[in-house]
């Protein structure tokens, strides 16, 4: 059994969020929400939503025990891409790509053994 959750379109690069989410897959729940707290990057609060909302996916709709539960998957994919302008020198202008991410966190049940 998997509970999942997933973010969409949060303004956050998909590879600064990367860099978070490869922290904790395969990890228990409990060892990935500390490694959350206590990483000093902006996508950090974010991941640890996700996290929250698929704990509580867990175990309110598949009734899993919170302590049982690993990350199984967690991966980010990209979003929709603003596009924006910036006035330049000599009257031209640079384009300006605010990227977005998709985070997704899989959860299931440790295996016993």
């Amino acid at each position: 059994m998997q509970a999942k959750a997933v973010a969409k379109s949060v303004r956050i690069a998909p590879r600064k969020v990367r860099l978070v989410v490869d922290l904790i897959r395969g990890k228990q729940v409990g060892e990935a929400i500390a490694i959350l707290r206590h990483t000093q990057r902006g996508a950090s609060p974010v991941v640890e939503k996700v996290l929250k909302s698929a704990i509580a996916n867990a175990e309110h709709n598949y009734e899993m025990d919170p302590d049982n539960l690993v990350v199984s998957e967690a991966f980010v994919n990209e979003g929709v891409t603003l596009k924006r302008f910036r006035p330049r020198a000599q009257g031209r202008a640079s384009k300006i790509n605010k990227r977005t991410s998709h985070i997704t966190v899989v959860l299931s049940e440790k295996k016993e053994g």
